[in-house]
This record gives C-alpha cells, structure tokens and sequence, in this order.
C-alpha cells in the first residue's frame, strides 16, 4: 500500500501518477456479473484485495481514489506551470490525517496550506464550505490558501473567494487545471 505522505516534486509526479494510474487497470474485476443486492454488498462491504487501497470496499477505495488524482493531476499542473514558488509539495493521500493539511508547502518566498477533494455536484457545496472553513480558522498566517477540487464539481462555476483563497478546479481526465482568483 502506498504511503499516505508525498514529497511530490516535478521530478518525480509523472512517475507516481503513471504508478497510480497502473494500480488502477484492475479496479472493477471483483464485482463483474453481479447486480442488485449482491452488487450493492460487493460494492460497499468486500474488501477490494489490489490496487492502491486493497483492504478496503470499492466505494471506499473509490473515494479515495478520486481525491488522490485530484491531488496528483493539481500537484502536477501547479509544478510544470510554476504558478507558486514552490519546487516540492508534501501531500496525503487517501484519508490520513497527519498532517494539518492535504496539501504543504514552503520556500523562501512563502508558505502554502491546501485542502483537496473530490466530491459530486450534490455535495460540492458542502466539501467546498468544510475546506474554507479550515483553511480560514486554521491557515491564516500561511502566504498562499487553496482548495483543490474535480472541475465537473461546482454546478454553476467557481467564484473567488473574498479573502484570495486559491480555488483550483482539476481535470483527472486531462491532467488540466483552472485556477481562480
């Protein structure tokens, strides 16, 4: 099982997102030809056995997943765009808690302090409250704030934030990202 802590640099992310994306080939082959009850007790309840999660369900593992490639495509894009003067993020991945935060970084020039998630249209609004409140409470004296996030997420667009908390809205499928303010 993979560490739940990173130092993802611009030298190592396309080497640990191509890992994690092979990881995820066989994902699905434990539940082929089930459906209804026995579908829904595979998806929930069955240990998933491989993968980057195997000791956990496949909704479980799901959700994970999908905010691990969040961090991993964002990461990525932030650190061949240079669009913060960071050469080294520390991040977590699935649902560890060691860290203050999902994601970190410091240099010279500054600190930043981020959160990230993958979350439905129905409950956007909800990850995206928790996440600013974090980061409002929690990281004030850091110089850079974000919040990263899948970009089908927000059902009508992202706003900035008043007090310049970095939104980032995440491509998994292309590896794109979009950054507001």
């Amino acid at each position: 099982m993979r560490q739940p802590v990173r130092k993802l640099t611009i030298d190592n992310i396309d080497s640990i997102t191509e890992a994690f994306h092979h990881d995820l080939a066989v994902i699905g082959e434990s539940i082929a030809g089930k459906t209804g009850i026995s579908l829904m007790l595979a998806l929930k309840r069955d240990r998933l056995g491989h993968g980057p999660y195997p000791d956990v369900s496949l909704f479980e593992a799901a959700n994970r997943i999908m905010s691990d490639l969040v961090i991993l495509h964002g990461i990525g894009a932030l650190l061949k765009g240079k669009f913060f003067p960071f050469d080294e993020y520390t991040v977590e991945f699935g649902n560890e808690n060691r860290n203050s935060f999902d994601i970190r970084a410091e240099s010279p020039s500054g600190t930043l302090a981020g959160e990230a998630f993958n979350a439905a249209s129905s409950f956007f609004g909800t990850k995206k409250r928790a996440a600013l409140k974090k980061l409002r409470s929690k990281a004030v004296e850091q110089s850079y704030r974000v919040i990263m996030f899948n970009a089908e997420g927000p059902r009508s667009g992202v706003k900035p934030e008043a007090d310049g908390i970095y939104q980032i809205a995440v491509d998994v499928t292309t590896g794109s990202i979009n950054i507001t303010p």
